[in-house]
């Protein structure tokens, strides 16, 4: 692949294959999945990186920023900026998702839902209440009038 460089990510922590964690998982920076996680897996920030190999498995919901996933999960994922999907990815729930990219003989079986990432979304925080107010009146239909 000419011009397309491959990124490693840094790992911070690492479940191993013969490891098996009953329980949610809540992690910063990196985390690879070479074992099996029963609980909810969280990362607390928006760098965090979910890494799961063809060993790896999670039953519960995945909640992170950045997913590579080569593994198995069972529930739903959001990944809140970016997934990978390899070619042993197998998910039976939804993928929630800003960014995908699949490879061929990746296998969701649930729904591909795509999200607007948070800071991409307008937002109409800076506007005072009677802005808003004025905003949506200009917007509804007109009234009709008892003359």
């Amino acid at each position: 692949m000419i011009g397309k460089k491959k990124r490693t990510a840094k790992i911070d922590s690492l479940i191993g294959q013969n490891t098996e964690i009953q329980g949610d998982l809540i992690f910063n920076g990196g985390l690879h999945v070479d074992g099996k996680i029963k609980g909810n897996v969280i990362g607390d920030d928006k760098f965090a990186l979910l890494t799961v190999s063809d060993q790896g498995m999670v039953e519960g919901e995945v909640r992170v920023a950045n997913v590579i996933l080569n593994g198995s999960v069972i529930g739903d994922v959001h990944a809140i900026e970016r997934i990978e999907l390899a070619t042993n990815a197998r998910v039976n729930g939804n993928v929630y998702y800003s960014l995908i990219e699949m490879a061929i003989g990746a296998e969701v079986n649930g729904k591909l839902v795509h999200k607007v990432a948070e800071e991409e979304k307008p937002a109409l925080t800076h506007m005072k209440e009677e802005q808003v107010k004025v905003a949506s009146s200009a917007v509804s239909p007109p009234q009709p009038s008892n003359t």
